[in-house]
């Protein structure tokens, strides 16, 4: 399989997709309510997400 192949393999996108939703969801946690447990809960799934994410970019890029 070559770099250019690897680099477009769909399984990339759809691990960014989803990783995009997951901060979506910490994103409207953040603003949902005033509780402080609300922006705990908000922050990790946030921080999920950018993980996934980064993991789906860098796989990309390798």
């Amino acid at each position: 399989m070559s770099s250019t192949e690897h680099a477009n393999d769909e399984r990339h996108y759809i691990l960014i997709t989803i990783a995009i939703a997951i901060g979506l969801v910490g994103v409207y946690l953040r603003f949902a309510g005033d509780a402080p447990y609300y922006s705990w809960i908000a922050n990790v799934i946030l921080i999920i997400g950018v993980g996934i994410a980064l993991k789906g970019v860098f796989a990309i890029l390798k």
